[in-house]
């Protein structure tokens, strides 16, 4: 029976999905969240993981991209903010970043794991918003940070390989990267679709997007349409079909 632990990345990005990501973990669909500590509805997001005693199951979901930076010094960096607020420019096209942006970077995360863990979060792992910590030119910023803010496991790469979605390595960083700067890991990452179509291989991290739909039913988001978040509908029968022992992050982690 693999072992599988299943991530709810963006935990209060905004209400939808934190509030999905809450009733997910409460209905057993994930184990384990990532908290975006920039994001719309972080107060809401963190009274609601204390009420229901869900804050040793949450880690920092590193964000570059979307939002508003928690941080000055970043604001001044235009490959990742512009009109005060994060963009993507560093995606279109990845750079390797001079002095004053690799410090600025590392303030701003280092200053997202400092809020999660001051609003009374035990930070458990770390991964990041549009797989920002897996290029070749960030990746050590954030292996700093992790040996920085005493956190010790990170999300891999993708490993698991579909022709309906190949693995995502151009640019990347190899995943014994992450075991030689002293971090833990899974042995496996893949995500959500992956359950349906290849055999999941034991000590696998599946990553979701949990949200909910216009009719407010649990789904996987992949997209969103006309304002509605659209995806394929979490259910755990897929679990017990291929005969997955769901265990939390920490216990997966080697």
């Amino acid at each position: 029976m693999p072992r599988v632990t299943i991530n709810g990345d963006d935990f209060g990005m905004n209400e939808s999905c934190t509030k999905a990501i809450l009733r997910a973990l409460r209905e057993g669909l994930i184990t384990d969240t990532t908290m975006m500590a920039n994001g719309s509805f972080f107060d809401e997001a963190v009274q609601m993981a204390k009420e229901f005693g869900l804050t040793d199951r949450i880690g920092v979901h590193f964000n570059l991209t979307e939002g508003r930076p928690l941080t000055d010094g970043i604001t001044k960096a235009p490959l990742f903010v512009k009109d005060g607020g994060f963009h993507r420019a560093f995606l279109q096209q990845p750079r390797e970043l001079d002095a004053a942006e690799r410090k600025a970077v590392f303030d701003e995360l280092c200053a997202q794991a400092e809020r999660i863990r001051g609003a009374g979060i035990a930070i458990t792992h770390a991964d990041s918003h549009h797989y920002l910590h897996t290029y070749q030119t960030l990746a050590p910023i954030f292996a700093e940070v992790c040996r920085q803010c005493g956190i010790d496991s990170i999300r891999l790469n993708r490993t698991l390989d579909t022709p309906a979605h190949p693995r995502v390595t151009d640019g990347r960083i190899d995943n014994r990267f992450w075991r030689d700067q002293g971090l833990r890991t899974s042995e496996h990452f893949g995500r959500y679709p992956d359950l349906f179509d290849s055999e999941i291989p034991d000590r696998t991290e599946i990553l979701v997007h949990p949200d909910l739909d216009k009719d407010g039913r649990l789904i996987d988001r992949t997209a969103v349409i006309n304002g509605h978040p659209s995806g394929i509908l979490l259910d755990g029968a897929i679990y017990r079909e291929k005969s997955l022992t769901l265990c939390r992050y920490q216990e997966l982690v080697t």
